[in-house]
């Protein structure tokens, strides 16, 4: 297990317990009541540490390396039932953002996600996390697809933000993204959106239109990252802290503020924690989120949506 700098005194009594654990069967000492109370102090460590996390803190938890990613959670949901399907149809395949069909508790949906590596070949393989407009186009070829055969959507998001380079721009990075809001709020069947990890910027955008749109609980959501907001206001990095307060960008702002329909709890200290629960409670909440829209009709579908982002940035004094 990987620790942040936060979490530190939780690794200090984890060590403490595991040389108390070996004490006690390497030798004939009796050390229940020892191991006992050093149990309790590390769970009361954690309850208060994980109760009371920054919008920083919670920022660090999302990039967390033993978090599970998009095709973690896409194999816990779908087994063996997942189908990945490949390219744009106009220039390549972006690794970056992974689609295909699967099924979840016997329902198909198509589902598009951000894909980062977790090592350093596979990050660089995929990009890390930061798609191509070719991403963009694949993820929109595989939703008019599931359009046309009525089935549901399901997208993942996790990325840093779409990739800024300049060969990314040359092929229309900003076209693509907003091409694919503009379809996905018009798109015939059910769309259920959910923010696994980072939700950053227009990269987040180009995926994240959705009938209903969860965010798990350690998670963001925002038009920027803390580390390029501080270097913009500030001109150094140094303010990121200050900066992810003042973005609002956790679950619980976001579900404040109306822009994401629910939060997803998560295990204590993160879904790296206790992975089988996180992926169960994720499809919890994809399959009620379905349950609410399968009956809606296209009319009703496409209205009730347009509705929901037509209230977004409202504001009467």
């Amino acid at each position: 297990m990987e620790y942040l700098d936060f979490e530190l005194p939780i690794k200090e009594l984890e060590e403490q317990l595991g040389k108390c654990l070996i004490i006690g069967q390497e030798s004939d000492v009796d050390v229940t009541n020892t191991c006992k109370q050093i149990n309790k102090k590390l769970q009361e460590t954690k309850k208060s540490i994980y109760k009371n996390l920054t919008a920083w803190q919670r920022v660090q938890l999302s990039r967390h390396p033993s978090r599970p990613y998009t095709m973690d959670h896409v194999r816990a949901l779908c087994g063996e039932t997942f189908l990945e399907l490949f390219g744009d149809r106009g220039f390549k395949d972006d690794k970056a953002m992974i689609g295909g069909l699967g099924k979840i508790d016997g329902q198909s949906f198509m589902i598009v996600g951000q894909q980062k590596g977790f090592n350093t070949k596979t990050r660089q393989f995929r990009n890390f996390g930061m798609a191509n407009p070719e991403g963009y186009r694949k993820a929109l070829r595989l939703m008019k697809m599931a359009e046309k055969f009525g089935i549901p959507v399901l997208t993942l998001i996790d990325t840093p933000g779409a990739y800024p380079g300049l060969e990314a721009e040359e092929r229309g990075q900003g076209e693509a993204i907003a091409r694919n809001i503009f379809e996905m709020i018009r798109l015939k069947v059910p769309i259920i959106t959910v923010i696994v990890g980072e939700g950053a910027s227009g990269g987040a955008l180009g995926i994240g239109v959705g009938d209903k749109v969860y965010m798990m609980e350690n998670t963001w959501y925002s038009v920027i990252s803390p580390e390029s907001c501080s270097s913009i206001l500030w001109k150094s990095w140094e303010y990121k802290e200050q900066a992810a307060e003042a973005l609002k960008l956790t679950s619980a702002d976001m579900k404040k503020q109306k822009l994401v329909d629910d939060i997803i709890p998560e295990p204590l200290g993160g879904a790296h924690y206790d992975r089988a629960t996180a992926f169960k409670t994720v499809e919890q909440y994809i399959m009620k989120g379905f349950n609410e829209l399968k009956d809606l009709s296209t009319e009703e579908l496409i209205a009730q949506r347009m509705e929901k982002y037509s209230r977004m940035g409202e504001y009467k004094e």
